[in-house]
């Protein structure tokens, strides 16, 4: 997948009204103007900043267990060079007493959305009360980091909300429109 919007049968969830509401984002200390409003901003030219020893934690909190099946992160290195993560770990749990890291990855001079499938080891979707990213190293030996974007996808589950029957005869084909 090479961009976010490829995730087509997925919400975003800070964007989606209701899990928005219920979902807390935090991140360890931060360069002032670079904090945590920056990571779902929808502005690719922005970035939080962190400020202190690695590693970095950025904090996705749930009021409730929710489904999610994707974490997105962007990334450029030409953009920020040392300060680009080079190894990631993506955490998931009920709180942070209880966080089992379910990836880890290696980050080469990275440069757009990485997709992190969120997922059991059937490959289905995970339910959490939290994800933590922790950025254990960078490029070049950095200290701090930036991050610019993250987005988290959850399943779209189908409902009967927009199906209807054909209406084929006579007698429906009157009534199929509102005027």
């Amino acid at each position: 997948m090479n961009g976010s919007d490829n995730l087509t049968k997925g919400y975003f969830v800070f964007k989606n009204s209701h899990l928005f509401k219920s979902s807390v984002l935090k991140t360890d200390l931060y360069k002032l103007g670079f904090g945590v409003d920056q990571l779902r901003d929808d502005n690719l030219e922005t970035y939080w900043q962190s400020d202190g020893s690695q590693p970095h934690l950025v904090n996705i909190q749930f009021r409730r267990k929710t489904t999610v099946k994707t974490l997105c992160i962007y990334a450029d290195y030409k953009s920020d060079e040392s300060y680009t993560p080079s190894k990631i770990s993506v955490r998931v749990g009920n709180n942070f007493h209880n966080l089992q890291e379910i990836r880890q990855l290696e980050l080469v001079e990275p440069s757009g959305w990485i997709h992190v499938p969120l997922t059991d080891s059937h490959k289905k979707p995970i339910r959490t009360f939290m994800i933590q990213i922790a950025v254990l190293a960078n490029h070049q030996n950095g200290r701090d980091t930036h991050m610019r974007q993250i987005k988290v996808y959850t399943p779209v589950e189908e409902s009967s909300i927009g199906k209807f029957p054909r209406c084929t005869t006579i007698d429906f084909m009157m009534y199929r429109s509102i005027r």
